[in-house]
């Protein structure tokens, strides 16, 4: 049995989770700039961290506490814990959350260790929802979750990292024997052998003890086999039929013979004995168990992975053969392509550098789907410089969806604060938005943007096409803090000066940057917002105070060190807004720059994928 749920979770503080910042990436700082960017905001982290409230306020709604507060970065232990108080509130939401916080791509988090976490809390307390799902499992992240699921039953919690530090240990062992070999060489690798198969021959047992005596283990364990082996069977029909493209990849990532996956869980003798059952051959009645085993995961091998691992073309199977000239990059995923890319360069260089360049002109060219603001910019600063065709097309979709959206009304006499100093993505979102909101706004605010400083002004965007007035947002002049004072000031003396009605003033101001808003703000908030519904009220326009949309561009590699909710609220005057996402967007775009936290995480967990979860229990 379960080990009893609260009925009514307490309210989430400080005291019942751990701090913040205690996960963190083998390898945070991937490039340069983003190290660069770390040094110069973190003195801004350090004066705000004590001045902030914690981080774990909860919203009164442990789905939404889950949804938000569960990244990345959060510690397991909170994981857990959130994981809990959501599930007591509502399973079938925190279910669907759980997929998400896996699901792979900008619809989800792609996070593995807090997925994991969470697929481990499942098996103790659910563990026949956990089994029945597992082919959706595979569909929001990887089949390979699958066999890692049962790894990480079998070796604990910390089991993957317990098996790299013994993969290290054995390392530095066999690098001692090699500088005190006392022995012959022959005599050292036949103990070596011998140590091997005594430990593979315990792991072996372990593994059929947990199988035999564990029902909830030994239920997940055939779940498993089951979707593999129906999949291969699948795969392997197609392949006959010769429709090649509706082979999936169950033989990618099921586990190859004597692999680690397979001494680990045995998942390969299960699969195939599922794949070849003995009534599938006659020969198979009269033959022992082990001679049967052995038979089926041979044919396996033979009859099933290897063929169609060779029509999928997976680029391993060229490269472990040394077949570069033949590897067909078409057919590589992305990821792949990222993961080996050196190795191409290496080895293939001038057909690599063919295949991307003709990938990136089809791409460049490609108008049919939508594409979101910050796309289109990022596309114009990546290739523009270089390549006219990309600039007439970007300048084109661009020009289309200002159209689009000025005939729906969207974002009218909206003003933007942002600035150019910001890494790759948040730079992208913070110019085009920026750009955006002033080309749909109306006079006298048409065209205008004001940058992020203590000193803002309201600066005219120059230029005729799109790449001119994104080079003219880039050289704008910025700071770490802001004055908002000076900032409604601006919008004052103009509208004072066009003696504008109340109905055609500034609706929304909208700050485009990487900080929390407690380190922008260069003065206390509160005395600020007091000083502008005053100078507002005096010059005529007191029912006309703007709010401001505070958005928090943060890479997610950064919110590690942030005290701030990365869930959308309300202070004073002010909406707080953190990361970027299609869904946020969307949210964002169909109710003017206002946004509801029920309606983020109800996007996130709205597409029909995950309609289809099942058997809650």
């Amino acid at each position: 049995m379960p080990p009893p749920i609260d009925p009514l979770p307490s309210p989430i503080t400080s005291q019942n989770l751990l701090p913040f910042p205690a996960r963190k990436p083998s390898s945070p700082f991937r490039d340069d700039a983003l190290n660069a960017l770390f040094k110069e905001r973190m003195r801004y982290k350090r004066l705000t961290r004590n001045l902030s409230p914690t981080s774990f306020q909860s919203s009164g709604n442990p789905c939404m506490d889950f949804f938000f507060y569960a990244m990345p970065y959060t510690p397991l232990e909170n994981v857990t814990e959130l994981l809990r108080r959501a599930w007591a509130h509502d399973p079938l939401t925190t279910f669907k959350l759980i997929c998400q916080l896996r699901r792979v791509g900008d619809a989800g988090k792609s996070d593995k260790e807090g997925f994991y976490t969470a697929v481990f809390w499942l098996h103790q307390n659910h563990p026949k929802t956990l089994a029945l799902n597992v082919g959706r499992f595979a569909q929001f992240g990887y089949m390979k979750d699958l066999p890692e699921m049962l790894f990480r039953l079998l070796a604990g919690a910390d089991g993957r990292e317990d098996n790299r530090r013994d993969r290290r240990s054995r390392r530095r062992k066999e690098l001692n024997r090699e500088r005190v070999r006392t022995g012959s060489r022959e005599e050292e690798m036949e103990k070596a052998r011998e140590l091997r198969k005594n430990r593979r021959a315990e792991m072996a047992k372990r593994v059929l003890e947990r199988y035999y005596s564990d029902s909830n283990y030994r239920f997940l364990h055939d779940k498993i086999s089951d979707f593999f082996a129906e999949s291969l069977k699948s795969d392997i029909g197609f392949l006959n039929l010769g429709e090649f493209k509706k082979i999936g990849l169950a033989a990618k990532w099921c586990p190859s013979l004597y692999s680690s996956f397979d001494r680990s869980t045995l998942l390969c003798e299960t699969i195939a004995k599922r794949v070849f059952p003995r009534e599938s051959d006659p020969s198979y009645s009269e033959i022992e168990e082990a001679h049967y085993s052995y038979r089926v995961r041979d044919r396996l091998r033979k009859e099933i992975l290897v063929p169609l691992r060779e029509s999928l073309k997976l680029p391993e199977v060229y490269m472990s053969s040394n077949r570069w000239g033949e590897l067909p990059y078409e057919r590589v995923p992305p990821l792949a392509l990222n993961t080996y890319k050196k190795l191409f360069e290496k080895h293939d260089d001038k057909r690599f550098s063919l295949f991307v360049e003709a990938v990136r002109r089809r791409r460049e060219i490609l108008t049919s789907r939508s594409l979101l603001p910050p796309e289109i910019i990022s596309f114009q600063t990546e290739y523009a410089y270089h390549d006219r065709d990309t600039e007439k097309v970007r300048e084109w979709q661009w020009k289309r969806m200002v159209e689009d959206l000025s005939k729906k009304g969207k974002l009218r006499n909206m003003l933007s604060i942002c600035t150019p100093f910001l890494y790759k993505k948040p730079k992208g979102v913070s110019i085009a938005l920026g750009l955006l909101t002033s080309e749909l706004s109306e006079e006298p605010w048409r065209g205008n943007v004001i940058n992020l400083s203590v000193n803002p002004q309201l600066h005219r965007i120059q230029g005729e096409t799109l790449q001119e007035k994104i080079r003219f947002m880039e050289d704008m002049e910025f700071d770490c803090k802001i004055d908002f004072l000076k900032v409604f000031d601006r919008i004052l003396d103009v509208a004072v000066a066009a003696k504008l009605e109340e109905e055609k003033m500034v609706k929304r101001l909208f700050v485009f940057c990487d900080l929390d808003f407690n380190e922008t703000s260069a003065n206390s908030w509160d005395a600020d917002y007091a000083s502008i519904e005053r100078k507002y009220k005096e010059k005529g326009y007191g029912s006309s105070v703007p709010d401001i949309v505070f958005w928090n561009l943060t890479d997610s590699r950064l919110t590690q060190f942030s005290n701030s909710s990365p869930m959308p609220r309300r202070e004073k005057g002010v909406t707080l807004l953190r990361g970027f996402s299609k869904d946020l967007w969307n949210i964002f775009l169909d109710n003017d720059g206002v946004v509801n936290p029920e309606e983020v995480m109800e996007a996130a967990i709205a597409g029909e994928e995950y309609q289809k979860l099942r058997g809650l229990c």
